[in-house]
């Protein structure tokens, strides 16, 4: 009981610190996003704004994932069987939805830009982006060894480590302009962060959709998971498999096994420890059937 006891304090404890280091690098990100797309209007570079853009995405990550911690903590209740935790998925399927709304105006401005360059002022752009840069490294050395224990704080230090990418991106470009003059180089920037991001931003768009849709997350292979629920000793047949998630890293599943003649608790811990072991599911419920009529749901129904 006590190592019980011990488990949920430590895991309580761990927890409260990676909320501390989450809240710690969104207020950095934050305040320099606002920095940045105000520098962005004044230097006239939008380089700078298509980079603001990815900071959002970074102010994002980090709100959803401290977001996950807080709301998820929230018991369940009688309307709530699940709690609080789909939060996170309508929170990154908004995130997905307001970047591409960023893209494409980032895209068109650029095709606006490409005939009629304007004047942008490198220096500002430059001591910005180097900014952006120092911001980017301090956030990712917050939350580095806590993104080796959370897969949570891990999707939040990859959002922050590809935007200081972009950061140097921006530093490159600037560099360019400062030295030939060439004022085009800005807007080839720009396109090219936004090129950056969208994919990302598809494929978030699409598993927030997926987990909304109850569809078998993506790296849940069903027909090999079918197959090894079907090779356990005794299993004859399986129907009313379904497999979804409640979030990115809350994966369930149901399934009537048809399996006569065998001992249904020794089945039940067997199919149990192969899901855990070899596809990762720990959410699981199990029907144990003798043969496909079902004959213990009308007697139970009784």
């Amino acid at each position: 009981m006590s190592g019980s006891h011990n488990h949920d304090h430590s895991h309580v404890e761990v927890t409260a610190k990676n909320a501390k280091k989450l809240t710690i690098a969104l207020a950095l990100t934050f305040t320099f996003l606002i920095v940045e797309v105000v520098a962005g209007f004044i230097t006239q570079s939008l380089a700078l704004l298509s980079d603001a853009a990815h900071m959002f995405t970074d102010a994002a990550a980090l709100a959803i994932a401290l977001a996950a911690i807080k709301i998820g903590q929230k018991p369940a209740d009688d309307k709530r069987t699940f709690g609080y935790q789909r939060f996170e998925i309508l929170a990154a399927l908004f995130n997905a939805m307001m970047l591409f709304v960023v893209a494409i105006y980032i895209l068109y401005e650029a095709y606006q830009r490409f005939s009629q360059p304007p004047e942008i002022q490198s220096l500002g752009m430059l001591v910005v982006a180097v900014l952006g840069l120092i911001i980017n490294l301090i956030s990712m050395k917050i939350l580095v060894s806590s993104s080796q224990d959370s897969l949570n704080v891990k999707g939040a230090y990859l959002e922050v480590l590809s935007d200081a990418l972009g950061s140097v991106g921006v530093i490159i470009g600037a560099l360019v302009i400062y030295f030939t003059g060439w004022m085009w180089v800005d807007t080839v920037i720009a396109v090219l962060i936004g090129f950056w991001v969208l994919p990302r931003t598809w494929v978030l768009l699409k598993q927030s959709i997926n987990i909304l849709l109850e569809g078998v997350p993506s790296e849940i292979d069903i027909e090999s998971l079918r197959n090894d629920l079907l090779a356990l000793e005794g299993v004859q047949g399986i129907h009313q498999l379904k497999v979804w998630a409640i979030t990115s890293k809350n994966v369930h599943l149901t399934a009537h096994l048809i399996a006569p003649d065998v001992d249904q608790r020794a089945l039940y811990h067997q199919a149990v420890e192969l899901l855990g072991h070899e596809h990762g599911i720990t959410q699981v419920t199990l029907q144990i059937e003798e043969d496909e009529c079902h004959p213990h749901q009308h007697e139970h129904s009784h």
